[in-house]
């Protein structure tokens, strides 16, 4: 008998003032595999959800009229419990061209811009991830 390997959703914590483009990515995400999604309107309470939901992964709007995305990602970075998370700006600021139809990197910060399908957001997540967990594993080698 083969054993069946249980793999673990990605938590994925999405930060955007837009109930409807929060809403509509969770869905997505979920009917796409295995995740396991929160949502947050108020950016200010990021880092509180993100310590309390334990994210593998943050999708952080840029434009939001409480705190910025720079800010929230500071804030959670401040925190040891959450500084390791990583972040992938989701903005109407990047443009496709910048951002290729797909991942974009600029200062080390992830970007996608707005609005992404959930083909370019999954692998965007996948690739993130990967990059992360490849420089746990090289750093501690």
């Amino acid at each position: 008998m083969f054993e069946k390997k249980i793999i673990s959703p990605i938590r994925v914590l999405i930060i955007d003032d837009e109930a409807s483009f929060t809403r509509m990515v969770k869905l997505n995400l979920e009917s796409a595999g295995s995740y396991t999604v929160q949502t947050l309107n108020e950016s200010p309470q990021a880092r509180i959800v993100a310590k309390q939901f334990k994210p593998d992964i943050i999708l952080l709007d840029v434009v939001m009229p409480e705190a910025d995305g720079g800010d929230v990602a500071t804030s959670i970075r401040e925190s040891d419990a959450t500084k390791n998370i990583p972040i992938i700006f989701v903005s109407a600021m990047v443009s496709r061209k910048e951002s290729q139809r797909g991942l974009y990197e600029s200062g080390g910060e992830h970007f996608l811009a707005k609005p992404v399908d959930t083909d370019t957001l999954v692998d965007a997540i996948d690739k993130v991830l990967h990059y992360r967990i490849s420089n746990i594993k090289h750093n501690t080698e």
